[in-house]
């Protein structure tokens, strides 16, 4: 990303809080429907047809990408636009809040059946008995992992790499959701878009794990419990952000969840209470004070000094 595509960043930041997801037309779910449609004619089980649907698909929305961006070479005004608009495209932060708001809402009211039936807008736990305080852990930790994916992992990439790092992330992040589950359908085909998605992560994740701990005013305790607690969650890129989650609200999360027919241990992660109704909106306010922290370490990163020959073609 130039200098010069800053203004585009934070324009599509600011249309996110302000507006959420498109309602109609989402660019993102077109892309999903690209992305199943492909699947029926690659799908079969094997790590090499599931590697070469990822790799098509992610490699054609980077290419579009790098087409964009040279097409508005010189043209401020318009990469400004495109920028801002595939900044709205893939970031989901304030649709997360919302959702958190609802639940919320939902189990303030003591309605557990709508907040049960809700669940599924956040995560794929399967919500069909837990209690007013499982499906507030639930809403806990599906916030504090998903505003690294919503909102810290686009951002810091589109930071680095400008509309194609913006546009591959949520390729590749959005391939991760549709196949890469563990299940006997997708551990072979979706192996290459989990791998992917697991390595574009590894640094945001940490990011966002630090920015939490910033912003919390609780640095000290959220490193102490990332570094202690992160490693017995079964996601390497999980685990640091809700560990840090943890320690920056003082909660005790992870525990057993249940997919579907798989059933996964998270571990245990902090030293506090397990969450209840009550700390879903502060995990909510506190993934909103990340996602601001996260679009200025965007700025910072897109304004870094370059050097050499790939930077000045591109500046050209």
């Amino acid at each position: 990303m130039s200098r010069a595509q800053v203004p585009g960043v934070l324009l599509g930041f600011a249309a996110d809080r302000w507006l959420g997801d498109p309602r109609r037309f989402h660019p993102v779910a077109g892309f999903g429907q690209v992305a199943g449609r492909l699947e029926n004619r690659l799908y079969s089980d094997s790590r090499a047809a599931g590697t070469a649907y990822a790799g098509v698909l992610i490699g054609s929305v980077v290419a579009a990408g790098v087409v964009a961006e040279r097409l508005t070479s010189g043209r401020p005004v318009a990469r400004t636009v495109l920028t801002a608009a595939a900044t709205w495209a893939v970031l989901g932060g304030r649709s997360l809040e919302r959702e958190a708001e609802v639940m919320a809402a939902f189990l303030e009211a003591k309605d557990l059946e709508a907040a049960r039936g809700r669940l599924g807008y956040l995560c794929s736990r399967d919500a069909t008995e837990l209690s007013a305080d499982e499906l507030a852990r639930a809403t806990v930790e599906s916030v504090a992992e998903n505003t690294s994916d919503a909102t810290v992992a686009p951002l810091v990439w589109g930071g680095l790499l400008g509309i194609p790092g913006l546009l591959g992330y949520r390729a590749v992040n959005t391939l991760d959701a549709m196949v890469g589950y563990k299940s006997a359908q997708y551990r072979n085909f979706g192996w290459a878009s989990a791998r992917l998605d697991d390595l574009a992560n590894l640094g945001p994740a940490r990011a966002c794990a630090v920015l939490t701990g910033l912003v919390s005013g609780r640095l000290g305790e959220s490193w102490r419990i990332w570094r202690r607690d992160a490693g017995r969650h079964p996601s390497p890129n999980a685990g640091p952000v809700e560990a840090s989650f943890a320690g920056a609200l003082d909660l005790r999360l992870g525990g057993t969840n249940t997919y579907g027919d798989e059933v996964e241990d998270r571990g245990t992660l902090g030293d506090g209470l397990p969450p209840g109704v009550g700390d879903i909106r502060r995990t909510a306010s506190l993934a909103r004070r990340v996602s601001y922290a996260a679009v200025a370490v965007a700025a910072i990163l897109a304004m870094r000094p370059r050097s050499g020959r790939v930077f000045r073609a591109a500046r050209s």
